[in-house]
């Protein structure tokens, strides 16, 4: 198989331009990257998520740059040809545009990631526009916004009546007025991600948006029974890699405390005239 061509923003927004859908998917860690990048996938975003799947925390709130540094440069060096973006945690970019522009470089500048995602919308718009002028491509994130779950009310739909629906529409504006590459949407009605989607010139990924979307995100950990927690209602599972996974420590288990494991097989020999040479020297 040939290599594949490096994603950049101006693919992402050809592909747009032109109907073809976008795949998205998180990652974080360098094995990861690698099978999201030979499965061909678009985006590659390194999600504070991973304060929940791979951290155990109930929320995304805890999460540190230094959580997520270590994270982007696995990934960075696993995905070679996916555009690849950094998750900019709780209060590294909300308190000032210096905070911003300082925390999205960090991602550039020690991880290598391709750009950043951030939530928020006319709130956060002068931080777009600040990292984007500094020449740091830009993701937004609007609905369901896990950094403000509080203040939304939980992990619920987001932008369900008309009103709401339209401060979600002048929040995308806001943001691709900034110069946003793309927008996220997060546990928004179908149809009303499908209007943002055609009225908008930037492309609009779902997560949890409908098939309107120009691009689907999944986490990856949702997708193969990894995070025993719960599983979203957006979500599908592509294969149960954590039945798997779980079946196999427990045959494990039991071959050990059997005395089943291990076999011959999986030993190392010593010649037999070294060995008896080595049961006399311990006599």
């Amino acid at each position: 198989m040939s290599e594949r061509t490096k994603v950049t923003v101006q693919r992402l927004q050809e592909m747009k331009q032109k109907g073809e859908k976008i795949t998205m998917i998180t990652a974080y860690d360098y094995p990861t990257g690698v099978f999201v990048d030979q499965a061909g996938m678009d985006i590659v975003l390194v999600g504070d998520s991973l304060g929940m799947t791979l951290l155990g925390w109930n929320t995304t709130l805890p999460v540190t740059m230094e959580d997520m540094i270590p994270h982007a440069r696995a990934v960075v060096r696993g995905c070679k040809s996916g555009f690849v973006l950094g998750d900019m945690p709780y209060m590294t970019y909300q308190p000032s545009i210096a905070d911003a522009v300082r925390n999205a470089g960090r991602f550039m500048a020690e991880a290598a990631t391709d750009g950043i995602k951030l939530e928020g919308g006319i709130a956060v718009a002068d931080r777009v526009e600040a990292i984007v002028k500094s020449g740091i491509p830009v993701m937004g994130h609007l609905g369901l916004t896990p950094q403000s779950m509080s203040a939304l009310g939980g992990f619920k739909a987001q932008a369900r009546g008309a009103a709401t629906a339209k401060r979600l529409y002048d929040d995308c504006m806001a943001l691709q007025d900034a110069g946003a590459f793309s927008i996220l949407l997060e546990c928004v009605p179908a149809r009303v991600a499908g209007v943002i989607a055609r009225k908008c010139e930037i492309p609009i990924i779902s997560i949890g948006a409908g098939v309107e979307c120009d691009g689907q995100l999944l986490i990856f950990h949702d997708c193969f029974g990894l995070y025993p927690n719960f599983t979203p209602k957006f979500a599908k599972v592509y294969g149960n890699a954590g039945e798997v996974i779980l079946n196999g420590l427990r045959t494990y288990v039991d071959e050990v405390q059997r005395g089943a494991f291990p076999e011959p097989k999986h030993s190392f020999s010593i010649p037999e005239d070294e060995f008896r040479q080595f049961e006399e020297m311990v006599k």
